[in-house]
């Protein structure tokens, strides 16, 4: 669409799509350094943190969230409630990355940490992870050990302080 054009009986210039936090309200497009990223109807991973997820306790005592941001919703499985909820969110991060191939994907853990256990985690190097895992980590019995981030995220995985790693 030509800004410059002219159109109606006065001649008066069109105005330009309307913009709202850099997204073309008109065109649904949204211009970023990368590039445009195309629309779609599935919302972005952040729309999830704020809602209210709805718990549910399995058969195995693990727990399950759902997160629904109408019609779409996102669910996550762990060992407690609050890890339920960051399956929940990781998930809706995978889905978001399924209709925009473009958007990197958020890891919830950082690189190297220490769990609330002591254990000791560092992230596998990127050309080894489809083999490996997403982290290396040691064991009660001192043997090395791989886990994907889905894994640890059922296992409910949390660094133990900030300053641990």
């Amino acid at each position: 669409m030509n800004p410059n054009a002219r159109c109606g009986v006065y001649g008066k210039r069109r105005r330009p799509a309307q913009i709202h936090h850099g997204v073309n309200l008109i065109d649904g497009e949204k211009n970023m350094s990368e590039g445009i990223i195309e629309p779609s109807a599935y919302p972005q991973p952040r729309e999830f943190e704020i809602m209210r997820p709805e718990y549910s306790e399995m058969e195995d005592g693990d727990f399950r969230a759902v997160i629904t941001v109408s019609p779409f919703s996102v669910k996550g499985e762990s060992r407690t409630e609050a890890g339920a909820r960051r399956a929940a969110l990781y998930e809706a991060e995978k889905n978001y990355r399924s209709y925009h191939p473009k958007y990197r994907v958020r890891n919830p853990y950082p690189d190297t940490f220490l769990d609330r256990e002591g254990t000791k985690w560092s992230r596998v190097p990127a050309a080894k992870r489809n083999e490996m895992g997403d982290y290396r980590f040691v064991d009660a019995n001192d043997e090395e050990d791989f886990a994907d981030i889905e894994f640890m995220l059922l296992w409910d995985v949390r660094p133990g302080d900030a300053d641990s790693a």
